[in-house]
């Protein structure tokens, strides 16, 4: 596992905005190819790295983020996974909750902090510890703002499923949707938890 790189890290990042931005992406050869181009939006990155400031002090891990960009369909990759040393995304299928898509049009719509609603939550969540539990291998979140801040109550996490694998758009044209959780395919959660581990951020945003 690589070292925090500390505040003046993702601050550095910042000035490699162009870079982060403009870059192919690349994969590690220990990484699944990538199929699809991996560039976070500028505005949403800029948000990124500020929430990362902002939240230091609870964020121990700073060298890799990752992204919710939940501005878009759930038929694109859409969750960024930043390596803010050299600037090397890849990005990955997520699903987003039922509660914030109840027509499924795979289009996120609205947000929810409250228990039951089944809604994706936005804002920072720092990733915890993995278990094994209800959905196999998963990984938890807590909330650090007040739009997400009952992540923990409301079982909030990372976890795979059949409906986010990318095989389902051949039959349908969106993924399935969760109960407000970070869900990716079956084949690729493995490969999320290696790039994002514990005590890193992850920010979810509709911009």
């Amino acid at each position: 596992m690589r070292q925090a790189v500390g505040t003046t890290g993702a601050l550095a990042a910042s000035m490699l905005l162009p870079e982060l931005l403009g870059a192919p992406a690349r994969a590690q050869d220990e990484f699944p190819p990538i199929t699809a181009p991996c560039r976070v939006r500028p505005d949403l990155l800029a948000q990124s790295l500020a929430a990362l400031e902002r939240h230091g002090g609870s964020i121990a891990m700073r060298d890799r983020i990752g992204i919710a960009d939940f501005t878009a369909p759930s038929f694109q990759p859409r969750l960024y996974l930043v390596d803010l040393a050299n600037g090397a995304t890849t990005s990955f299928l997520v699903a987003h909750g039922k509660g914030s898509d109840p027509e499924h049009t795979g289009w996120l719509q609205s947000f929810s902090n409250i228990d039951g609603s089944n809604a994706s939550s936005e804002g920072v969540f720092l990733t915890s510890d993995y278990y094994v539990g209800q959905h196999g291998a998963s990984q938890r979140l807590i909330g650090l703002d007040p739009t997400n801040s009952n992540a923990e109550s409301r079982a909030i996490i990372i976890h795979s499923a059949w409906y986010a694998n990318s095989d389902i758009l051949l039959a349908q044209p969106v993924l399935g949707r969760s109960d407000g959780c970070f869900t990716v395919g079956e084949l690729e959660l493995d490969h999320v938890f290696d790039r994002l581990g514990p005590g890193r951020m992850l920010f979810s945003a509709k911009l």
